[in-house]
């Protein structure tokens, strides 16, 4: 048998994948069932549900007491708007998918059903079935949220409309299993409804659940197994770090595991250490393998522009972010709350959502790094600062204009300007957060003698309210967090009578509480 692997892709495969025992991570599910309960289940992609949900349906068949099925929906989404062609999509996956069960369990022929309406079609199929089995029958439908609009809406209501013939002429139980709550499916028939902003076509759910990462000690044993079966030891640095990066969000634990042991560190006898996952985050970055090109898309929406915008910029969240568009971050795995605090799901998204947001930008920079080398690799702080100014003094309107995040695009550039430049060869460690008022950077540059560290903190000046010394406080404080001497205080000044044809660039050196500060003004 072949090495078994970390598993990136669809579902885990017992006998080729790494895995934690998938039905651990679903805690009150069973109880639910047990209940004859209809409810959500729904969790960022790559979270293991479909992987879970078909393990219990197997277990639950295989104990007798239920008929239990998983089927996606996925098949129904090129159906779009059509509802009854998305619907009998729908009742023939089903009836596909339960191939598998023993004979007296299957549900009737298709051809029973020949002279029902399309539209009814699902009712009428599982009133059937339901009728049929020698057993109450329970549903796990997962990619519910690929139906769109109208065929969406269709199936959502036949499973509400016998609701109430449950058990013996319904499906005992039904899980909807998606990205998003029900309140978040998305209905494409018009521009003015371009979500649901109801449960109303599922009121009869009783709860919503969502699969939660995994723990410290589940990455542990997750690696311990690749661990026992090779002999390749994961140091107990390189497991911290490894949560610490992914915070662990099943998909990124897998991507930098399987990045380490089959790529970076490829012989069994050399042990994982702390700087292999440095590199492994790095390299799963520019690779573009954290769902970023997906996650660029997410980015541009209006509802995720509102909540990220103000994070990015450090202040706080204004009057048309609603409690829906937050809790859509979270259900995307794009933030997680914190200490009552909502901030970056995990520190590989804090690295990728300006990456994503400024790749164009870093693009279209004609930078090159020995420019700001010294003869032994070293970098020269004062040469890219100097770039930098010259480089904003001439593009600065194009993009605050321009950029769909026009709130934070003076800080989104100056972060493309120094990934342009390290890119590959260095590290740039990122902290920001709603209302904190600033972007805190360390660019973290390894050469032949030894490491560089450099600290900035960006601040955005929008209106007559002094900020440089608030600034000042807060970048003391981050230096002697990092335990470093001096740093650079970085201020857009962006108040609209700020000028704005030929931009000025002021620079003084200060000693605040102990440290050396540059202050450049832009």
């Amino acid at each position: 048998m072949s090495e078994k692997t970390f598993n990136t892709a669809g579902p885990c495969d017992r006998g080729r994948n790494y895995m934690l025992p998938p039905e651990g991570r679903l805690g009150k599910v069973a109880q639910l069932i047990d209940r004859a309960s209809y409810f959500v289940v729904h969790a960022p992609r790559q979270c293991g549900k479909t992987t879970s949900f078909r393990a219990l349906a197997s277990r639950l068949t295989a104990e007798g007491r239920y008929t239990a099925l998983w089927a996606s929906c996925e098949a129904a989404q090129a159906s779009g708007e059509d509802a009854e062609k998305a619907v009998e999509v729908v009742v023939q996956t089903l009836f596909a998918t339960a191939r598998h069960l023993p004979a007296e369990l299957q549900p009737p022929p298709l051809s029973q059903f020949d002279d029902v309406d399309r539209l009814l079609l699902l009712g009428a199929f599982l009133e059937a079935w339901a009728e049929r089995s020698p057993r109450p029958l329970v549903l796990f439908l997962d990619e519910i949220d690929a139906l769109l609009g109208a065929s969406l809406i269709s199936v959502l209501r036949q499973l509400r409309a016998s609701f109430h013939n449950r058990p013996r002429l319904f499906p005992h139980s039904v899980a909807l299993i998606g990205l998003r709550d029900v309140r978040d499916y998305r209905l494409e028939a018009t521009r003015d409804a371009p979500q649901l902003g109801t449960s109303s076509p599922f009121n009869i759910k009783v709860e919503s659940i969502t699969l939660p990462d995994f723990t410290a000690a589940e990455v542990w044993s997750l690696c311990r197994q690749h661990q026992e079966a090779t002999g390749q030891i994961f140091e107990e640095a390189a497991l911290a770090r490894i949560f610490e990066l992914t915070q662990g969000q099943p998909r990124l634990v897998n991507a930098l595991a399987r990045q380490l042991v089959e790529v970076d560190v490829p012989d069994r006898r050399e042990p994982i250490q702390r700087e292999h996952v440095e590199k492994a985050k790095e390299r799963l970055i520019l690779r573009q393998d954290t769902h970023l090109d997906s996650l660029t898309a997410r980015l541009q929406e209006p509802r995720l522009r509102r909540v990220i915008a103000p994070i990015l910029e450090g202040t706080l969240f204004d009057a048309e972010v609603s409690p829906d568009d937050l809790q859509y971050a979270i259900d995307l795995g794009l933030l997680r709350r914190q200490d009552g605090n909502l901030v970056v799901a995990n520190p590989i998204y804090r690295e990728v959502i300006p990456r994503a947001l400024a790749i164009v930008i870093e693009a279209s920079m004609s930078v090159t790094r020995p420019a700001f080398l010294d003869e032994i690799g070293r970098l020269r702080l004062d040469k890219l600062l100097s770039g930098f100014q010259a480089f904003w003094r001439e593009n600065a309107e194009t993009y605050l204009a321009q950029s769909p995040y026009s709130e934070a695009a003076a800080q989104l550039v100056f972060m493309a300007y120094l990934h342009k430049v390290v890119n590959g060869g260095g590290f740039i460690d990122r902290e920001y957060a709603v209302g904190s008022g600033r972007i805190d950077l360390c660019l973290r540059w390894p050469h032949p003698a030894g490491l560089q560290r450099f600290a900035f903190e960006l601040k955005v000046r929008r209106n007559q309210r002094e900020i440089k010394s608030q600034g000042l406080d807060q970048l003391a404080s981050y230096l002697e967090r990092l335990g470093l001497d001096e740093g650079t205080l970085v201020i857009f000044d962006n108040r609209p009578e700020a000028p704005s044809i030929v931009r000025r660039s002021d620079e003084e050196f200060v000693e605040h509480h102990g440290r050396q500060i540059r202050v450049l003004t832009l």
